[in-house]
């Protein structure tokens, strides 16, 4: 294998809006509920891990594999959450090795080194960062299906517990079955959309050094910053 694309659907009572996605994934109940992924091309395969499925071994094995590229747009939000993801289940993502030396801080995040961006390819190129709007101008095939934003409501955060609903605070698949065969085809899509992103732009790539500039700041946002806790403490005294 030699390039992974991937996409995730999520739950987290965290609000990516409000806390950003590495509080989002520290969230006691954050999981992934759908893994959608193309190995070199292939057919776009869903992995409903929500209701049971499990991802492959060697879909494991590439996650955590340097040589191996790993796509998906906006992918610091992937990459983040199948860190969180592939550490629960005991794997271990120790960086440290000779091309690439981090801090001990990120020893818990994948490495950014094998990871690229369509979202970061789209805007070198002066496009829209959203993968809806990038569709759109590119005049793709297929585009990110409009159903999306409702189902990820529904699935994919709290819900406010009624009569109605037997007092739940998250839907799950089997709440309501449809709208979730809906969810699973929302999920492929976005790949398929990714991958003719990645097709219509072969022919414009984004140069090394901006991708290192990208790996820089991914690292940076990884091992955050240090804080002299003496002086916070005493400034909010």
């Amino acid at each position: 294998m030699h390039e992974l694309d991937v996409d995730l659907e999520t739950y987290s009572s965290n609000v990516l809006s409000k806390c950003g996605v590495y509080k989002y994934a520290e969230a006691d109940d954050f999981e992934i509920l759908l893994f959608g992924y193309s190995a070199d091309g292939s057919d776009v395969r869903v992995i409903d891990l929500a209701s049971g499925e499990s991802i492959p071994d060697e879909i494991i094995d590439a996650l955590t594999d340097d040589s191996v590229i790993k796509w998906a747009h906006n992918s610091q939000f992937e990459r983040i959450c199948l860190s969180r993801y592939l550490r629960d289940r005991g794997v271990s993502l120790d960086p440290f090795h000779d091309n690439h030396p981090l801090s001990t801080e990120c020893a818990q995040y994948l490495n950014p080194e094998s990871w690229r961006c369509s979202m970061i390819w789209g805007a070198y190129l002066g496009l829209p960062l959203s993968l809806d709007k990038v569709g759109s101008v590119l005049k793709l095939e297929q585009r990110k299906m409009s159903e999306g934003k409702a189902l990820i409501r529904y699935f994919c955060v709290p819900c406010k517990p009624t009569k109605a609903n037997g007092e739940r605070t998250w839907n799950l698949p089997s709440d309501d079955p449809e709208k979730w065969a809906v969810f699973k085809a929302y999920n492929k899509r976005d790949v398929e959309v990714e991958l003719q992103i990645k097709d219509r732009l072969r022919k414009f790539p984004v140069p090394d050094f901006v991708w290192d500039e990208y790996h820089i700041d991914q690292e940076i946002n990884d091992r955050g910053i240090l804080i002299d806790m003496e002086l916070v403490e005493n400034a909010i005294a």
